[in-house]
């Protein structure tokens, strides 16, 4: 006889937010216990049907806090009923996903819409009239202007890293959008940032909203173990080789400054027997998925990337952050290592300076108001640096000599 599968305890905390039984069991399964705090403060306005801008960062559960309620209040229909727009196609798939698993005890389909890929799958997969849609601006505006995505049943209207969305260009796209959505609706735009940008297209697309600010002004880097390894840039691919060796990271992500360094770097690693991938913006779409799958999967366990290529690769569990190259603007360095050390887990972020760099890691430290720890590899040994060679001393200048104050110049001497 078979055994029937043991149901988790339901997560009381979310339960008292007004979640929905089908919606925690889901929740259990996925290990939740306690809401994050933009959790704990969006769910309750957003079962009220309130408009709200939240500010918060990238890894604090921002997806269920408005993916619950949007769930829980969704009543069958015709047409699309929500349309959220992320501004990567790497960050739609993730948000997709965790709705699916959200909803899984729910009726309510999900399909996600970005390029990269062939449209006539997508198209195929809107004309069933899913629940939910989760696109890229562009793809979402091709899929309108092919009158395969409608949105006369739109119900709730979600933008996620709205300030990522307006870096990358997609303002316009954005306006148009959300001006096609005439029906009576609900809006929730969460960020990391917010400027007065963000704020115009506030007082344009809401009714009323609440603001939520779930992300301080102080830099939330305290959690992560951070260090760096003076070294010689000769010497950083043996010493990525020997750390990573030594670390033995679950899931690490290494950041170079350039696509060309990704490849290389990458390469260097799996010619020293490290299975690394690179990710950056000439890999076709269908092969930054299987990559993306197996470092989910903990098939991959080192993903080497760029800022702008990493951008979406938004995953709770990365152990290590590794700066290969040590960035120019210390801001980047922060929403490098806020990769790592989410949800209260534990992180690292490991910096390769070398001997030219002391002003980029003084001004990291200045703008954390920390002092990032010095580190040594043990069993690691610097490429000694040879000895300049003596100058070679030169021949004395003939002397110039001048009769009735005209040069004389010396005969040259021939060999013969």
């Amino acid at each position: 006889m078979a055994q029937t599968k043991k149901q988790l305890p339901l997560p009381k905390a979310f339960m008292e937010l007004g979640v929905s039984e089908r919606l925690v069991r889901a929740v259990a399964e996925m290990g939740w216990t306690e809401p994050s705090e933009i959790q704990r403060e969006m769910i309750p306005p957003a079962l009220a049907g309130r408009d709200i801008l939240g500010q918060a960062k990238t890894g604090t559960g921002k997806t269920a806090g408005f993916a619950l309620p949007i769930l829980q209040n969704m009543t069958p229909g015709d047409g699309v009923r929500c349309l959220l727009l992320a501004p990567t196609r790497e960050l739609a798939a993730q948000v997709a996903g965790e709705i699916r698993r959200l909803g899984r005890f729910t009726p309510h389909e999900t399909v996600v819409a970005y390029g990269g890929t062939r449209l006539q799958g997508q198209a195929e997969q809107i004309r069933r009239n899913p629940a939910i849609v989760v696109g890229t601006p562009g793809r979402v505006m091709d899929l309108m202007r092919r009158r395969i995505l409608r949105l006369d049943h739109i119900r709730f209207a979600v933008l996620d890293e709205v300030d990522r969305m307006l870096d990358i260009g997609f303002r316009d796209d954005i306006r148009k959008i959300l001006g096609k959505v005439k029906t009576d609706h609900q809006t929730i735009f969460v960020s990391a940032t917010i400027d007065d940008e963000i704020n115009r297209l506030t007082r344009q697309y809401m009714a009323d909203p609440m603001e939520l600010f779930c992300s301080s002004d102080k830099l939330t880097v305290d959690e992560v173990d951070q260090s760096y390894l003076t070294v010689s840039r000769y010497d950083k691919p043996r010493m990525l080789v020997a750390l990573l060796r030594d670390e033995q990271p679950e899931h690490a992500l290494i950041f170079t400054r350039t696509r060309r360094a990704t490849a290389k770097v990458a390469k260097h690693l799996r010619d020293s027997g490290i299975d690394a991938r690179e990710i950056h913006g000439d890999l076709f779409q269908s092969k930054r998925e299987r990559i993306m799958g197996r470092f989910r999967r903990g098939e991959l366990h080192v993903l080497v990337a760029t800022d702008l290529a990493s951008r979406g690769l938004d995953i709770d569990d990365i152990s290590h952050v590794i700066n290969y190259d040590i960035p120019e603007d210390p801001e980047v360095y922060v929403h490098r290592i806020g990769r790592t050390a989410r949800m209260g887990q534990a992180g690292k972020a490991i910096t390769f300076v070398t001997s030219e760099q002391g002003g980029e890691l003084t001004s990291i430290e200045v703008l954390i108001n920390c002092q990032v720890s010095a580190r040594k590899l043990k069993g690691f040994k610097p490429t000694p640096v040879a000895e300049p060679a003596p100058e070679a001393s030169k021949p004395p200048r003939p002397t110039v000599r001048t009769v009735g104050g005209k040069v004389i110049k010396p005969r040259r001497r021939l060999r013969l």
